[in-house]
């Protein structure tokens, strides 16, 4: 038993030191990709679809404009600059919308999508889930929170095909990254939640009340001045106004 318990002893060891590794060496290198962009690549393939084309350029987060980083944490994350990875009190509403009744919404933070989207798969298993949330906690550790909001704007997909944001202001906009307005940056941060469904060259009239309110979210964070420091931002508004559709 006692052998056992050293052999599993030393499997978990070599686990957390083969996940570790790579997580502490893209706090400084780029990702050439991602596992997301891999498995729509995959898909593509597999679908013998030769349309299918990924892409993605990455852009340092100062060469992003500022507009895109708020506009992100406004549609996506508000408590970003606070948490540790997990957003407890937007899982609790979340919880409690469902019990109501209502659909369940997302509750996922910036550092638990970049777990996903940059090493995982998509679903809805436990086994991912219980992945997810131990390499969150690996990402808050060794990297700091610009590090993981510049990882996210580069490999979040923004279109079928289209990741980061340098790849979708010159795809939708004729425009690099780093002179996109408010108005491109939030409806660029809106389709986030479902780039499948909901799209930036043709925009619903959902996508254009949700670009309105997250345009809404972004004054009331601060603007520019919100992102002089990720550490130290303003607090969200208490009286900021429900999301429309519920979310």
């Amino acid at each position: 038993m006692r052998a056992l318990l050293r052999l599993i002893g030393v499997i978990v060891v070599l686990g957390v030191l083969l996940s570790a590794v790579p997580v502490l060496a893209m706090r400084w290198w780029h990702p050439l990709t991602s596992a997301f962009m891999l498995s729509a690549s995959l898909d593509a393939a597999l679908a013998h679809d030769r349309r299918y084309r990924t892409q993605y350029e990455w852009e340092d987060l100062e060469r992003i404009s500022p507009n895109a980083a708020l506009a992100v944490i406004a549609e996506e994350d508000q408590q970003f600059p606070f948490h540790a990875g997990f957003d407890f009190h937007s899982i609790r509403e979340a919880v409690q919308a469902s019990e109501r009744g209502k659909r369940l919404r997302g509750a996922s933070t910036i550092s638990q999508q970049v777990a996903k989207n940059l090493f995982l798969w998509s679903g809805r298993s436990f086994a991912r889930k219980a992945l997810e949330a131990y390499l969150t906690v690996l990402l808050e550790i060794c990297w700091p929170k610009e590090r993981i909001l510049e990882v996210y704007l580069n490999i979040a997909e923004f279109g079928r095909g289209v990741y980061g944001v340098q790849a979708a202001a010159q795809r939708f906009f004729h425009e690099p990254a780093a002179r996109l307005t408010a108005d491109q940056a939030a409806l660029l941060a809106t389709v986030l939640p479902n780039p499948r469904l909901m799209h930036v060259d043709r925009p619903s009239p959902y996508v254009l009340e949700r670009r309105d309110w997250v345009l809404d979210q972004m004054r009331r964070l601060g603007g520019r001045a919100y992102l002089n420091t990720v550490e130290d931002p303003p607090l969200r508004s208490r009286h900021a106004r429900a999301a429309p559709g519920g979310r």
